[in-house]
């Protein structure tokens, strides 16, 4: 009698145990069935009180408790709980050399505007004006083709491999360009190295995006943008000399080999993007490359967050009449208007242009340069200290709001009833607002919420698509801009542009969404 007593005290303790543990898992919304319970169930059936009793012997209460608790662990890891952020020194490396295809894309913007007199003058078509259109425009019709053909080169090689495809023809190019003897010569440099810009940005914008912490990925894609902005202020700096000094234009093209074979070689040490290698069905491998990027604490949540919206093995093409007419539309077509609103607010047109207005007012181009591109770059500054504070479509929406607010200084400047200082004040004052105003949020944010936005699936095609419209609408601003300023004037075209930026900001208030702080994932679930 007392040995049963016994046996049923030792059965009843872990009996409750299990019963606590059982209904604490049911009401966070789990039920499991412990091994308790089934030692439980068959000796109801079948009467065995030693079996039962040995099995509960086996397993002590404490053991419960640990082995719960192991559970709880794991869950809390899965679900990033009690993990924090992820340490962006990791990736920052990884980002600085993804930056350099930016720093490239402006240095190739900007190379020909100090050294074009240069070049007529010793390749012969210095009476040319369409030569001299030529060796600007061929450019941007490759950037074109390059944009195009950059979501199936990411598809199907992956990141780093599309960085090096696109250094490639810049070295190729700014070779053939720096010991051009004649126009064609030149032009097929020239298409070369808008090849690789065309493939640069789309790559650059969703390397970044996929490789960055969430809570710093905003920072980091403005990066890109001050990258421009220092290739534009590097090619006017090193482009000064060429008037005084002959041949000076040649130096300024082997200068743009030294950052294009360093992207080359250190994207051999960079890590590829997690998000196409477990879209290529390499597990294993994101595994590796999340644990570079982000440390090992934070790979298992990274994977989870990853499985989300993503099959392992999704390897089907993207046929393009998803893109323009199927489910995916709508996210495409908010990209393709934001790219479309942000060059027919002008800007481009507004770079061209400025060293004639500070011409008319007595002031050099050099400063006229220095001026703007110290706007641009001090404005991609405070972008990047703010985007993943006040997210991007706030800043999207103030940027296109400022610089309709600067056109109008810039209408006023050039109407007839202001003359002296007042025009100069509010002529200059106008545009470099009107710079700085982009750089706030028009000129980083679209490539950056682009990336963000767009499923993973048609991530790189969409992307493609997008900044392809962005190379045509900016190639018919610049084709268009100096005739219709001749025929309208200033006024009336700076108003037209000035509408379009107001256009921008009732698309942008309607269809964008808010995507600072949030995993990819979490976007792409939430659009979805």
């Amino acid at each position: 009698m007392q040995l049963d007593r016994n046996r049923k005290q030792s059965f009843r303790v872990p009996s409750v145990i299990s019963f606590l543990f059982d209904l604490k898992r049911m009401s966070a919304g789990k039920f499991y069935v412990s091994s308790l319970g089934q030692g439980f169930v068959k000796f109801a059936m079948r009467g065995r009180h030693v079996d039962a009793y040995s099995a509960y012997k086996r397993v002590t209460s404490r053991d419960y408790y640990n082995a719960y608790d192991r559970e709880e662990d794991s869950e809390r890891l899965l679900s990033g709980k009690d993990l924090g952020n992820p340490s962006w020194r990791r990736s920052l490396p990884h980002m600085l050399v993804a930056a350099v295809s930016s720093f490239l894309f402006g240095y190739h913007l900007g190379v020909v505007n100090e050294t074009l007199d240069s070049i007529s003058l010793d390749l012969g078509f210095s009476g040319n004006p369409f030569a001299k259109g030529l060796v600007v425009s061929t450019c941007l019709g490759a950037a074109f083709v390059g944009s195009l053909v950059s979501g199936y080169i990411l598809d199907g090689v992956g990141h780093r491999r599309a960085f090096q495809l696109c250094a490639l023809p810049m070295i190729i190019g700014a070779s053939m360009s720096a010991t051009a003897h004649s126009l064609w010569g030149m032009i097929l440099g020239r298409i070369f190295v808008g090849t690789g810009m065309g493939i640069g940005p789309p790559v650059a914008a969703l390397y970044v995006s996929e490789i960055s912490p969430a809570f710093v990925r905003g920072t980091f894609g403005s990066f890109t943008q001050i990258a421009t902005c220092l290739g534009l202020m590097g090619a006017l700096f090193i482009g000064l000399p060429a008037k005084d000094i002959v041949g000076w234009w040649r130096v300024c093209f082997w200068v743009s080999t030294v950052p294009a074979a360093v992207l080359a070689i250190c994207m051999e040490f960079c890590a590829e993007s997690p998000h196409w290698l477990f879209k290529r069905g390499r597990g294993t491998e994101a595994e590796v490359e999340f644990e570079k990027l982000l440390g090992g604490p934070h790979v298992k949540f990274a994977m989870a967050e990853l499985s989300k919206s993503e099959r392992g093995d999704e390897v089907e093409t993207v046929k393009f009449s998803e893109l323009v007419y199927g489910r995916h539309f709508k996210m495409v077509f908010i990209g393709s208007t934001i790219f479309a609103l942000q060059q027919l607010s002008g800007i481009n047109a507004v770079f061209y242009f400025s060293s004639t207005v500070f011409k008319s007012f007595g002031i050099p181009s050099a400063i006229a340069n220095v001026c703007v591109g110290v706007a641009n770059l001090s404005g991609s500054i405070v972008a990047m200290i703010l985007m993943d504070k006040l997210g991007r479509k706030v800043l999207l929406l103030g940027s296109f709001t400022g610089m309709a607010v600067s056109l109008s200084l810039q209408v006023s400047g050039a109407s007839s009833f202001t003359s002296g200082s007042g025009a100069l004040s509010l002529s200059v004052g106008g545009m470099l607002l009107f710079v700085l105003m982009f750089s706030l949020g028009a000129g980083p944010v679209p490539g950056l919420l682009l990336s963000e936005i767009l499923p993973s699936r048609i991530r790189a095609k969409a992307m493609a698509v997008c900044m392809a419209v962005h190379w045509v609408v900016n190639f018919f601003v610049g084709l268009f801009f100096l005739p219709l300023l001749e025929k309208i004037g200033p006024q009336l075209l700076y108003t037209i542009f000035g509408i379009f930026c107001v256009l921008a900001v009732i698309f942008v208030k309607r269809n964008v969404v808010e995507t600072k702080g949030k995993s990819l994932q979490e976007i792409e679930i939430a659009l979805q």
